[in-house]
């Protein structure tokens, strides 16, 4: 069996866990700073009005069919989850609080939150995306204090280093929000996960190269690698529409995926490689709806030019 070219998080949580482990994904009803005007009331350009999770809906009922208040749903989500066909898939599990801004809150209403996910002994670890701006040493403690019984990670996006195109984007923090919210995770012990995004408004293969270096130069253990693909209800379908802007073709994004894996430190987890736009909002690129395409173009590419994580980091 051939080695594996990159440090895929599947084999990793294995390794950890002793068996396959999967992600249980929740809406815990955030919202954001960049929707709720503290920041903007617009979003990322590209985040459309359900977030990253539209899928979760489904999961929003109870047993009589009848949707549910989702401030009191996360429980229930867990529950409709294990009653699903996907809980027979594996006896590990990650409570995954996705949409929006999973720390955006009080110290009090997350708590609350958090604890409504633990309601199962086959959940073995917690995960927890937000932004940069919306860490501080509060929260820290907080996220801090799962860690005795759990395995812990906070994700935090990035897309870029580059803070012009944080503004093009209306990303609504710069890079040195970026460098001190892990500085604040990383002296907690607490494992960052970051994202990486090609095909960004403007940008080219030095913005690449650039993003890549400004992650080397941090402690972060985990990176999802995403392509910019274009939804419905979306600033930028809008300037899809208007030929303001033009997504990558699917050689352009194995080019860059490829030149992210090897020159990225060789300890960090690869969570992701390919985004995962939902089929019915998805405008654009087309490729993006085929994602053994875009997986086996990569491993392909990485096989025939015998490239791997890491080949080309520069400590």
């Amino acid at each position: 069996m051939e080695k594996e070219r990159y440090k895929h998080l599947n084999s990793f949580l294995k390794e950890k866990f002793g068996e396959r482990t999967l992600k249980i994904c929740i809406d815990g009803n955030f919202t954001c700073p960049n929707r709720d005007g503290t920041i903007s009331t617009n979003g990322c350009i590209f985040c459309s009005n359900g977030g990253s999770g539209e899928h979760i809906t489904k999961f929003f009922k109870d047993t009589s069919g009848n949707c549910l208040d989702k401030n009191n749903s996360i429980k229930i989500q867990i529950q409709n989850y294990f009653n699903s066909y996907k809980a027979q898939r594996a006896n590990k599990f990650i409570a995954y609080f996705q949409n929006f801004s999973n720390t955006y809150d009080s110290i009090e209403n997350l708590k609350s939150k958090y604890d409504s996910a633990l309601i199962d002994n086959r959940i073995v670890a917690i995960a927890i995306a937000t932004r940069p701006d919306c860490i501080n040493e509060e929260i820290c403690k907080l996220i801090s204090s799962y860690k005795e019984k759990l395995y812990v990670w906070v994700e935090l996006g990035l897309q870029t280093s580059n803070d012009e195109t944080g503004k093009i984007i209306n990303r609504g923090y710069n890079s040195e929000t970026f460098t001190r919210a892990v500085k604040f995770l990383n002296s907690y012990n607490i494992d960052v996960i970051t994202h990486l995004m090609v095909g960004l408004p403007n940008e080219n293969f030095d913005d690449i190269k650039n993003t890549v270096n400004f992650i080397n130069n941090h402690n972060l253990q985990g990176l999802k690698i995403h392509s910019t693909y274009v939804i419905k209800n979306t600033i930028l379908a809008d300037m899809y529409k208007k030929g303001d802007y033009t997504p990558i073709t699917l050689d352009y994004y194995i080019d860059c995926v490829s030149y992210i894996l090897t020159h990225i430190n060789p300890n960090i987890i690869i969570h992701k490689i390919s985004g995962d736009a939902p089929k019915d909002l998805l405008i654009a690129p087309e490729w993006n709806k085929h994602k053994k395409w875009i997986l086996n173009g990569i491993d392909k590419y990485l096989k025939e030019n015998n490239l791997y994580q890491g080949k080309y980091y520069n400590n």
